[in-house]
């Protein structure tokens, strides 16, 4: 798949998503119940952290029993980590920093690598080194969605991902201020409710951020300019060096 078609496709994920599941759990059956309960809440889009307890298992277990779902795996930081999550099935790859070789590996391999990055420069720079979105950690520690707007003027052309302080409460405000998607880790899994598996209340909560999700997606324009969050998905190409056009980011 050329790197144009990744970019779209993942793009469109993320506009219709809007909610990434992060799954950080120190045992395989916690891991389970947690992503389990986040899928039944009507989230359709897992990330499991490769700090988890047998991540690799984990991924390929979710891959195979929930198909029509998009699994992929987080903190990736080195080169074999990057291939246990693409051979047990990932359909992304996020990481905590941006390192061009990870991009560029995983680009190779069709499945789009988001890298994080904080401040202006370190989120162009993940962008021109091809990252298929730029994951925006810890987002609070700036401002949050006022930080998210602030960026729209300069960056507009980048995907971005907020993560870290993200919850119900600032769902709607990240995603208005011109967030691609967020994603939820600790505010979707308190770990109170973990600890006495709680799991419906893990998954009434995943549905009511999948209903904010669904009004905003509502709410907003199919025109890709009067949307500017779309002009990627209507031409990759152009603003993304993920395109197999930039041979000097993929040499």
């Amino acid at each position: 798949m050329d790197g144009s078609r990744i970019v779209t496709d993942w793009l469109r994920q993320m506009q219709q998503q809007r909610v990434i599941a992060v799954i950080r759990s120190p045992s395989l059956s916690l891991g389970w119940a947690m992503a389990q309960a986040a899928l039944e809440g009507g989230i359709g889009c897992v990330e499991v952290a490769w700090t988890s307890a047998q991540a690799q298992e984990l991924l390929q277990r979710l891959r195979s029993a929930f198909p029509d779902r998009y699994i992929g795996a987080g903190t990736i930081l080195d080169r074999q980590q990057l291939q246990g999550a693409i051979a047990a099935g990932a359909q992304f790859c996020f990481s905590p920093v941006m390192d061009p070789r990870l991009i560029q590996a995983s680009h190779r391999q069709g499945v789009p690598f988001i890298p994080g990055a904080l401040t202006p420069t370190e989120i162009e720079r993940a962008w021109t080194a091809g990252a298929a979105g730029v994951k925006v950690f810890p987002v609070n520690s700036l401002g949050g969605s006022a930080y998210v707007h602030s960026l729209q003027g300069p960056l507009g052309h980048i995907p971005l991902i907020p993560t870290g302080g993200v919850s119900r409460d600032n769902l709607e405000a990240l995603l208005q201020a011109g967030a691609i998607a967020v994603g939820l880790s600790h505010s979707l899994f308190p770990l109170a409710q973990v600890q006495r598996h709680d799991w419906n209340a893990i998954r009434d909560y995943g549905a009511s951020v999948v209903a904010i999700a669904q009004r905003f997606n509502q709410g907003q324009s199919p025109d890709p300019v009067a949307n500017p969050v779309a002009d990627p998905v209507a031409d990759p190409s152009k603003t993304s060096p993920y395109s197999d056009t930039n041979t000097e980011t993929l040499a």
